[in-house]
């Protein structure tokens, strides 16, 4: 049978269908999106991707970092400022040291008063009695005696009025004066210190002295308030100053 050549009309029919077949294959055929599964309370699900497929989250810019850090100007110190900044310190830290070296001198000058009260009554109730008595039979090793707990100026004030004045009236009068500390029915001696410091304490005492001598008849009985002052010296507390209230 003999073949027929298509006309024109005919040819571009058939290449409008042909391009039309070809168009519904591609779509036909194009590659299914990929999928993706996740876990979900034990089960598994299929997630199916965009059209475009996943893309990765864009990297951070260098121009995000520098907007959130802060001005060159905040974080800097002004030279001027540190240099006002040094000198406060230093004021401070002196301040610091000053109070804390005043704190413990105050706790040492403290704890030595508190010491210093005991020690310098004990000394004065000793040294009371011995200064304060006297006996005309033996005037200088009384005297004596009573040199050897005084000291400074009160010293050499004993001396000269013991020598000019009390000893030759006792002699005369043939005196004898024996002192006791006065003690309450408790039996504790009547002194109190009046005030105290590291080294100088003043005591009160009150004293019992008995005189005897050609001047009165039997003994007589004098009740004093003496204010005796204490002062430390290298060989302990020493009478500086007897004063009769």
């Amino acid at each position: 049978m003999p073949q027929t050549t298509p006309g024109p009309r005919t040819r571009r029919t058939m290449t409008a269908a042909a391009r039309a077949a070809t168009k519904r294959a591609q779509r036909g055929h194009r590659a299914p999106a990929p999928e993706t599964s996740v876990a979900i309370a034990g089960r598994t699900v299929l997630i199916e991707a965009p059209k475009n497929g996943w893309e990765d989250p864009p990297e951070p810019s260098l121009d995000s970092f520098e907007e959130d850090a802060p001005a060159k100007d905040e974080v800097e110190v002004h030279p001027r400022g540190r240099r006002l900044l040094t000198p406060a310190l230093g004021v401070l830290l002196l301040a610091g040291l000053v109070a804390t070296a005043v704190l413990g001198w105050q706790y040492r000058d403290g704890h030595r008063a508190e010491g210093a009260r005991t020690q310098a009554l004990t000394a004065a109730q000793k040294a009371a009695p011995l200064v304060l008595s006297y006996d005309y039979r033996h005037l200088d090793k009384d005297f004596a005696r009573a040199r050897a707990h005084l000291t400074g100026g009160f010293h050499a004030e004993y001396g000269k009025t013991t020598t000019a004045v009390v000893g030759p009236t006792a002699k005369k009068y043939r005196a004898v004066v024996k002192a006791t500390i006065a003690a309450p029915t408790t039996g504790t001696p009547a002194a109190s210190v009046v005030s105290a410091s590291p080294d100088k304490v003043v005591v009160l005492l009150f004293i019992n002295q008995v005189t005897e001598s050609t001047q009165v008849s039997g003994a007589r009985v004098d009740l004093n308030r003496v204010r005796m002052t204490m002062t430390r010296t290298d060989g302990g507390w020493m009478v500086s100053g007897v004063d009769a209230l």
